[in-house]
C-alpha cells in the first residue's frame, strides 16, 4: 500500500509519511530515565500521540522499561461521575494495552476496588505485576473536567511516593495545556479545587511545531516514493503559510497531490499550494472546524477580537492569552508580540467569524466588474456604499464579534466580490487600532486595492488623519499610489447608517490619493 500524508490519528510508520516520532521528545527519555513525573502538552493535531507512541514502543523494546500510551478521554462522558468515568477508562485501558504489549506484559486483572480509587488501585496493581518499572503516558488528560479530572489527579498523586515498586516509575500527562491550566470545566475561570492537584511533575514540555527542514524532509519522502517533486520554492511557501504547524503541513500537501493534481505526478507549483489552501478553507476540515468552534469561547474571543481589530490587550488576563497560545491560535513572534499562529488561520478566523453575515448577505448583481471581466474599482465603491447604507445597520446585529462587526460585514461583502477570482488578505496590528486589507482581482487586467479600516469611539477624535498616516505605510508596502480608508463610526447617538455613510477624496501625507469612506 503506497504511503500518504496522514491528517487523522497517529502515525503508522507503513502507512504515511513522518518525522522520526520519538526524536521529538528527548527530553522525555531523559526524565523517564529519573523516574519523573512530568506533562507533556501542545496543540491538537501537533504529533503528541504519535511521538509519545513511538517512545513507549522504543522504551519498551529497549527491555529496560514496560511502557505504554493510554487515554482517558472516554470517561469525559463522565465528568461528574468519577466511578463511572473510572470504569470506561479501565476498560477501554484494557484494549488499547492489548494492541501494544505482548501477553507477559500486560497487567492483571484489574484489581476491585471502591469509586474514587479505582485508576490508583490498578496502576499500583500492573506496577507489582510487571517485570520491568513501569512507564504510563496519559493521553487527552484535559479531556477531564469537574470532579472526575479531580479524582484522577488526585489518584495519580497519591500513588506518586510509592513508585517505583508501588506505583509507575515515570508518568506523563499529555494534552493541550499545562496541567496549571486546568480548570473545572473547559473555558472555566475557577481553578481546580485544590492547590495542587499535581504537584509531583518536574518538567513541562510541549513539542514545537515543524521546521522549515522538517517539511522538507517529509515532502521529501512523497518524492522518494512517487517522484513527485516538491520544489525548495514550493518548500518554503508550505512553510511560510503553515509556519510549521503539522496537521496543516500534512494536510496541505496532501489536498495538493489528491485533490488539486489528482494523484497525477506533475511538479508541485506555489499557484498549487495556493489553490490547495484556498480549498481546505472553504471545506473547512475537520481540525479547521475545531478552531472554529474555540471562537466562540469568552476566553478566546477576548484574545481574538482585540487581536482582529488591532486592539490593546493590556486587560486581557494572562491566563486567556496562555489559553489562546496553548490551544495554538495565536503564538509569540518575539519583539512582535502575540500574532495569529500562521497565514492559514488568518484566512480562516475572519471567514468563520463572518459567516453568519456571509450567508445572510442579499444577491448582489456583480456591477463592479467591466463588460472584459476585470474590476472596476470606481463601481465597486459605488456598489459597496450602496450596500452598506441599504443593508449594513441589520448585517452588524448577525455577527457574534460585536466589537469588529463592521470589519466583518465588509469582509464577507468583499469575499463576495472576490468569488473566486482573486484574494482578500488581512494584516492585523496590536494597538494600532486598524485591519489593512488587499484585494487581488485576475481578469484579463488584474487589479490590486489596499484599504485600512478604522473605528471610531466614544471619547476619542476622528481617526481620519491618523488612518492616513497609517494607510501611506500599507500602500507602500504594496507599491500603490490610491487606496481606500474606511472608518466605522461606532460612537453612540450617530444617525442610521443610511444616513451617516459617506465619501470623500483626500491626499495622505505622502502625496497619494485616497477615498474616505464614513460609514
Amino acid at each position: 500500500m503506497p504511503r500518504r500524508f496522514n491528517v487523522a490519528g497517529p502515525c503508522k510508520p507503513e502507512l504515511h509519511y513522518m518525522l522520526p516520532a520519538a526524536a521529538r521528545v528527548l527530553r522525555a527519555r531523559r526524565l523517564v530515565a529519573d523516574f519523573n513525573y512530568f506533562v507533556i502538552h501542545a496543540p491538537r493535531q501537533t504529533g503528541k500521540t504519535t511521538s509519545m507512541i513511538a517512545l513507549a514502543q522504543e522504551l519498551t523494546a529497549s527491555g529496560d522499561y514496560v511502557a505504554a500510551l493510554v487515554s482517558v478521554e472516554v470517561g469525559a462522558a463522565f465528568n461528574s461521575d468519577p466511578g463511572a468515568a473510572e470504569l470506561a477508562i479501565l476498560d477501554d485501558w484494557r484494549l488499547a494495552l492489548a494492541a501494544q504489549l505482548p501477553p507477559d506484559l500486560r497487567p492483571p486483572v484489574w484489581p476491585e476496588a471502591e469509586a474514587g480509587a479505582r485508576v490508583r488501585t490498578a496502576l499500583s496493581a500492573w506496577t507489582q505485576a510487571a517485570p520491568r518499572p513501569l512507564v504510563i503516558f496519559l493521553d487527552e488528560i484535559d479531556a477531564l473536567q469537574n470532579e472526575t479530572l479531580i479524582s484522577v489527579l488526585r489518584q495519580l498523586r497519591a500513588g506518586y511516593n510509592w513508585r517505583p515498586t508501588g506505583f509507575p516509575a515515570s508518568l506523563a500527562l499529555i494534552g493541550m495545556r499545562d496541567v496549571r491550566d486546568y480548570k473545572v470545566a473547559s473555558g472555566g475561570s475557577a481553578r481546580l479545587n485544590t492547590a495542587s492537584p499535581f504537584n509531583v511533575k518536574t518538567r513541562s514540555l510541549t513539542l514545537g511545531s515543524f521546521t522549515r527542514d522538517d517539511v522538507a524532509l517529509l515532502y521529501r519522502q512523497h518524492t522518494d516514493d512517487t517522484g513527485q517533486v516538491f520544489a525548495s520554492a514550493v518548500i518554503d511557501h508550505a512553510f511560510a503559510l503553515t509556519q510549521g504547524q503539522p496537521w496543516l503541513v500534512n494536510d496541505l500537501a496532501k489536498t495538493v497531490v489528491e485533490d488539486i493534481l489528482n494523484d497525477e505526478p506533475r511538479p508541485i507549483t506555489v499557484a498549487h499550494l495556493e489553490a490547495a489552501k484556498e480549498l481546505m478553507i472553504q471545506r473547512q476540515d475537520t481540525h479547521l472546524d475545531s478552531l472554529a468552534e474555540r471562537l466562540r469561547e469568552p476566553r478566546v474571543r477576548r484574545v481574538i477580537e482585540p487581536l482582529l481589530a488591532g486592539g490593546s490587550l493590556s486587560d486581557v488576563p494572562q491566563d486567556d492569552i496562555r489559553f489562546v497560545v496553548d490551544l495554538g491560535l495565536c503564538r509569540f513572534d518575539g519583539p512582535g508580540g502575540l500574532v495569529i499562529a500562521n497565514p492559514i488561520y488568518k484566512e480562516v478566523l475572519p471567514r468563520v467569524l463572518a459567516f453568519t453575515a456571509t450567508a445572510s448577505l442579499p444577491h448582489i448583481s456583480p456591477a463592479w466588474l467591466k463588460p472584459d471581466g476585470s474590476l472596476n474599482p470606481d463601481k465597486l465603491l459605488d456598489a459597496f456604499l450602496a450596500f452598506w447604507r441599504q443593508h449594513g445597520q441589520p448585517l452588524l446585529g448577525s455577527v457574534h464579534y460585536h466589537e469588529i462587526a463592521p470589519h466583518l460585514v465588509l469582509m464577507a461583502f468583499l469575499h463576495r466580490v472576490v468569488n473566486g477570482n482573486g484574494a482578500l488578505d488581512r494584516e492585523y496590528a496590536i494597538g494600532t487600532r486598524r485591519m489593512d486589507l488587499c484585494l487581488r482581482y485576475g481578469g484579463p487586467h488584474p487589479v490590486t486595492m489596499g484599504m485600512e479600516l478604522k473605528v471610531w469611539r466614544d471619547g476619542e477624535s476622528d481617526p481620519r488623519d491618523e488612518g492616513l498616516a497609517q494607510l501611506d505605510l500599507y500602500l507602500a508596502g504594496l507599491g500603490l499610489e490610491t487606496g481606500w480608508l474606511v472608518i466605522f463610526d461606532r460612537r453612540s447617538g450617530q444617525p442610521p447608517i443610511a444616513q451617516r455613510t459617506t465619501v470623500e477624496a483626500a491626499t495622505s501625507p505622502q502625496g497619494r490619493t485616497i477615498t474616505v469612506v464614513r460609514a
